[in-house]
């Protein structure tokens, strides 16, 4: 590429950006399994991989194996990989994950390359296989509570700070987007300008455990991405069909599921909806936006009123038939 005199002037004297690379590009051509009604009797592949170029893989658990059906994030680069997330799935049997990634991982002087296992956040559906991992050589897995998640990365100021992973030829960004945990982390992958928001933002439903944190995150991500080239957004989890319905909690098929993809479109809008969270339930368009913590909160105190009304009633009702069964004392 030819650069003009006065641009490379420019930036000689440091008065211009420098020359982004061109991103390695990809293909998100895929249909994922939709699942079963009977899985059974019509079981699905418990693991699909879709290969989105040779150094990237995107991994989804299937429905059959868990309603979750997390997606699990391969980036390999010249001296380690790294994988992001584990899945909801700890039996191998059921989800050979640890298997299937090695299989995936080249040579690295006649050794399979080191890979380092990281999260998105602490919730069980995105650490449950992290167990396939832990006695693998050259395999390190990271820890998903806050004072770890710290340390492992090297983080000095959080959550205003950003940290990076180098894979050899490969960087990778970590941007602290607490709010929907306090640890929760997104990857920003500057090979391929792919996002990985886990389930900070996602197609589906937002669980907002601090929403204060939570529109900082958005706030923070968005200027993250501004000025990057950005390809994809790729949450956690597919919970939208194609007409944007939420899918039913705890289904194992997803008849017509919406692609997974998000783009910086719809990064740009999320600060406006997240203003206008009541902090415990409210809707933006197809996002349903709720905090699990508050709601179990109502339905515990809705459950305890409702039994005192019972224990009220019925000891009402005792007494006032006790009063109408006593017999007249007689007189004379």
């Amino acid at each position: 590429m030819r650069i003009p005199l006065i641009l490379l002037w420019l930036m000689l004297f440091g008065l211009a950006p420098p020359l982004r690379a061109q991103l390695a590009p990809g293909s998100m051509d895929v249909k994922w399994d939709p699942g079963s009604t009977d899985c059974k009797a019509h079981p699905t592949r418990p693991l699909q991989v879709h290969r989105y170029n040779d150094h990237t893989f995107i991994l989804r658990e299937g429905l059959c194996q868990t309603y979750e059906a997390p997606f699990v994030y391969l980036l390999i680069g010249s001296s380690r990989a790294l994988l992001i997330d584990t899945g909801d799935v700890t039996d191998p049997a059921k989800v050979p994950l640890a298997a299937t990634v090695t299989g995936l991982l080249p040579s690295v002087q006649g050794r399979r390359m080191p890979l380092l296992v990281v999260h998105t956040h602490g919730h069980l559906d995105h650490r449950a296989g992290d167990a396939q991992f832990a006695a693998l050589p050259d395999t390190r897995v990271t820890a998903t509570d806050l004072p770890h998640v710290i340390d492992a990365f090297g983080f000095r100021h959080w959550p205003d700070d950003v940290a990076e992973i180098d894979l050899g030829g490969r960087v990778v960004d970590v941007v602290p987007t607490p709010g929907h945990y306090p640890s929760h982390v997104s990857y920003y992958d500057r090979s391929t300008g792919l996002l990985f928001t886990g389930d900070f933002f996602l197609p589906g439903r937002l669980i907002i455990d601090d929403a204060a944190a939570d529109r900082a995150s958005a706030q923070r991500l968005l200027e993250f991405v501004r000025n990057r080239p950005l390809s994809y957004i790729l949450g956690g989890h597919i919970e939208l069909d194609r007409h944007g319905q939420s899918e039913p909690l705890g289904s194992s098929i997803h008849p017509d599921e919406r692609a997974l993809p998000l783009g910086k479109s719809d990064l740009e809008q999320l600060p406006a909806m997240l203003a206008g969270f009541n902090g415990i339930y409210s809707q933006s368009g197809a996002y349903v936006m709720y905090s699990q913590t508050r709601m179990l909160q109502i339905a515990g105190i809705a459950t305890v009123l409702l039994l005192a009304a019972i224990t009220f009633s019925l000891v009402w009702w005792f007494r006032r038939r006790r009063r109408h069964h006593v017999a007249p004392v007689p007189t004379g």
